[in-house]
């Protein structure tokens, strides 16, 4: 498992800021505010939803487990999204393992209440809907680059989608832990990273990892990252719903 980089400043999250006001303070004055902390399980795999997160800083795992004990990252939630989105389309079973990766703080909700505050109001239903259409596209990319694309490839994207979620450059993920993130042995994460330090964008050192080039990450990551990016930037948008009509 992960060590927190520091304490991330708490921000806005961007899901909330994507629905008008009034709706916001409807949300908020029926949530509550939690620290998360790494390791924390928020929810498990083939349990009911009974409630959903709404982060404002960290980053939150989501993790298909085999019955053999092997693990992989299905996709991961930031500051821009929320914990527990399978609610939204009705669903009261988690098909995940929901793990913090990353400490940070969250606004948590009854996962009742979510429910009825999108039937009663529209904004609300339609920004949840948009976040689990980008979250489909995180999913869908996923699956497709653990199939396509190389071990480097594929840590350099993950890395991007951290460094922009966490806020910083400075990780503490052990190489088993990348391994169960990746979906791959320990050794093939040992000698992705050994790629990325010697073409000199990250400083990889008894399992601390340090971005020292974002953008030569950026050129060396799969084309999968800038379409998960791009899902995630074009449904959150505050203007979203008026730029679609």
């Amino acid at each position: 498992m992960s060590t927190s980089p520091g304490h991330p400043v708490p921000r806005e999250n961007q899901l909330l800021v994507s629905v008008p006001p009034e709706s916001r303070e409807r949300l908020r004055a029926l949530a509550r505010p939690v620290r998360l902390m790494v390791g924390q399980p928020l929810m498990h795999m083939d349990a009911l939803i009974e409630r959903v997160y709404f982060l404002r800083s960290g980053v939150v795992s989501l993790v298909v487990l085999m019955q053999d004990g092997r693990s992989t990252e299905v996709a991961a939630a930031g500051p821009d999204g929320m914990v527990g989105a399978p609610v939204v389309l009705g669903e009261q079973v988690c098909p995940y393992t929901a793990i913090v990766q990353i400490e940070g703080e969250a606004l948590e909700l009854a996962a009742d209440d979510l429910r009825r505050v999108a039937r009663e109001d529209p904004a609300v239903q339609d920004a949840l809907l948009r976040y689990v259409g980008a979250l489909l596209v995180q999913t869908a990319r996923t699956a497709a680059c653990n199939r396509l694309h190389t071990a480097e490839e594929r840590l350099a994207r993950w890395l991007l989608h951290m460094h922009d979620w966490a806020q910083t450059s400075h990780f503490a993920f052990t190489q088993d832990f990348l391994a169960g993130m990746l979906g791959v042995r320990r050794a093939t994460v040992t000698a992705a990273a050994g790629a990325l330090e010697r073409a000199g964008v990250i400083a990889h050192h008894y399992g601390r990892i340090t971005i020292v080039d974002r953008r030569g990450l950026e050129q060396i990551a799969c084309e999968d990252y800038a379409a998960v990016r791009g899902a995630l930037d074009r449904l959150l948008s505050p203007q979203a719903p008026e730029a679609a009509q």
